[in-house]
């Protein structure tokens, strides 16, 4: 017994000391715990960098939560920096994301560029940019600054793209093939495209090829590569001659650039006919700026006036490529300016 004791001893000083020749490797022992590479979480605590402190305090743990033996198996592979499939339990965030893959088309739109900062930053996931210029794209989505684009100035914040591919994808001068080719292996699809206001003579033409015919197009092509879920940043009273909004200020000053709603319309009712799971998030006059009220999630053909940030459409475009609540809806949404901002929490209809 005590030549077995020796041996367990020795066993766990050369676990202590591989464990701290790899730092990156946590370990918190508990009966249900998740293993990784980079890390190993529990319910009842954390442990991050295998420092001598915390290993000896995960070890003293043993005897209310393991067994000595099995508790210094486990560090000495844990130490040994092994992902060990019989104790690992991927977190629900990994379990649904891991290996899927996300296009966004439109990713150097101001809307754009925010879904696709917050996509590559969520675990497990392949995040393709869709851009019409990989080169151009590529700088002007790592650089900060203001921009004029058409009639609109804007304040651009840098995009960190180290996790994100980016493709060409342009909806105007692609065939549905090479939009579809672009589209292969993507199980959701954000289409936050969008005709800039610029020369008054030809923006009809624009809204018409971009907003209309070319979102067409992409809805067509993602059918073409099996994709499975399509969100579309779309607009608030695209639907308004409907319920008799048409006179409205927000529709005829939104509308003259272009007849652009009723441009999306014509591709609303095309994606909501196709047989994709799809939801379409119309938000209100969109605002660089940060929130300044809480997020108001509404009915479709419900809002005719408010404005929103897009830090917070980003917010739920991606919430709405996984939430169960908004599978084949159309949503709305503003700020509300009389209720202070809240850290985004999921869509609450």
């Amino acid at each position: 017994r005590r030549i077995a004791r020796i041996a367990m001893l020795r066993t766990a000083t050369i676990a202590a000391l591989l464990a701290l020749a790899a730092p990156s490797v946590a370990f918190a022992p508990s009966s249900g715990f998740a293993l990784s590479r980079t890390k190993l979480s529990t319910g009842a605590g954390r442990l991050h960098g295998a420092k001598s402190p915390q290993l000896r305090q995960a070890v003293s743990m043993n005897a209310e939560n393991m067994d000595r033996r099995a508790a210094l198996s486990r560090v000495a592979v844990v130490a040994a920096g092994l992902a060990v499939s019989t104790l690992s339990t991927p977190s629900n965030v990994m379990a649904e994301g891991a290996g899927k893959k996300v296009v966004v088309a439109g990713a150097t739109g101001q809307t754009g560029r925010r879904i696709l900062e917050r996509l590559a930053a969520t675990a497990g996931l392949n995040v393709v940019g869709g851009v019409r210029n990989v080169d151009k794209a590529t700088k002007s989505l790592g650089e900060s600054s203001t921009v004029v684009r058409g009639a609109m100035v804007q304040k651009v914040a840098a995009v960190d793209t180290a996790a994100v591919e980016l493709k060409h994808l342009d909806v105007v001068a692609d065939s549905v093939e090479v939009l579809a080719e672009t589209l292969a292996g993507a199980e959701s699809l954000v289409i936050a495209t969008g005709f800039i206001p610029g020369n008054p003579f030809n923006m009809n033409a624009e809204a018409h090829k971009v907003d209309n015919v070319g979102t067409i197009k992409l809805i067509d092509a993602a059918k073409k590569a099996g994709v499975k879920k399509v969100v579309m940043v779309s607009s608030i009273l695209t639907n308004g001659r409907a319920w008799g909004q048409e006179k409205s200020p927000g529709f005829v000053i939104t509308n003259a650039f272009g007849g652009v709603l009723d441009e999306k319309l014509v591709a609303e009712k095309y994606l909501r006919a196709s047989g994709l799971d799809y939801t379409i998030v119309r938000p209100g006059g969109l605002k660089s700026k940060p929130a300044s009220g809480a997020l108001v999630v509404s009915k479709e053909d419900s809002l005719n006036s408010g404005e929103v940030s897009r830090d917070l459409v980003a917010d739920v475009c991606v919430a709405s490529l996984s939430d169960p609540k908004v599978v084949n809806k159309v949503i709305e949404i503003i700020e509300d300016d009389a209720t202070p901002p809240k850290v985004f929490n999921g869509i609450n209809m």
